[in-house]
């Protein structure tokens, strides 16, 4: 059976929150239960959406759609910005980050005709990085922030996952 059809992304559920906690934490990467419990908390007030990727009855991977985003370039006008996409190691490299994209890009089509997304600068991020060039991200031209705050000129940084370069995408077209 190929992966098409044993793979399932749905809405987050409340009961999901231990179980993409465990596995992610069972692949050392610490996302605490609590953050799911708050996207599901968001998700239920309408700002935010969060759909769980499912293969067989094992969690692979998670991406959020955030409506009111605090990125400053995108801040206050109506375009939704794509945050926390993650899949499991052992499930990367099969095309779910791709359909986790897909379905968030789609829902986003909905409610503007751009959608924002950040992607951090250190190497642990050079896949997606790519990821979203191939798939029509471009940068905002805005520079890169850290804690949502624009660097400036000469200012010195810590290369961690705070340090973010903003990609736009124009869902207008086909």
């Amino acid at each position: 059976m190929s992966l098409d059809t044993r793979l399932q992304l749905r809405a987050l559920v409340e009961r999901d929150a231990v179980t993409i906690a465990r596995a992610f934490g069972e692949a050392g990467d610490n996302k605490p239960a609590q953050r799911f419990l708050e996207y599901h908390v968001d998700q239920r007030c309408g700002i935010r959406q969060c759909w769980v990727a499912w293969v067989d009855s094992d969690v692979a991977g998670y991406v959020t759609l955030h409506y009111n985003p605090l990125y400053p370039g995108i801040a206050g006008k109506g375009i939704p910005e794509i945050q926390d996409l993650n899949v499991l190691p052992s499930f990367r490299r099969r095309g779910i980050a791709t359909q986790l994209l897909e379905c968030a890009e789609q829902t986003a089509r909905t409610r503007s005709p751009l959608v924002a997304i950040g992607v951090g600068l250190h190497p642990g991020y050079n896949a997606a990085q790519r990821l979203y060039v191939k798939r029509g991200y471009v940068p905002d031209g805005q520079g890169v922030t850290y804690d949502d705050r624009y660097v400036l000129v000469g200012e010195l940084v810590r290369m961690d996952d705070n340090l973010v370069l903003h990609f736009l995408k124009d869902l207008s077209s086909p």
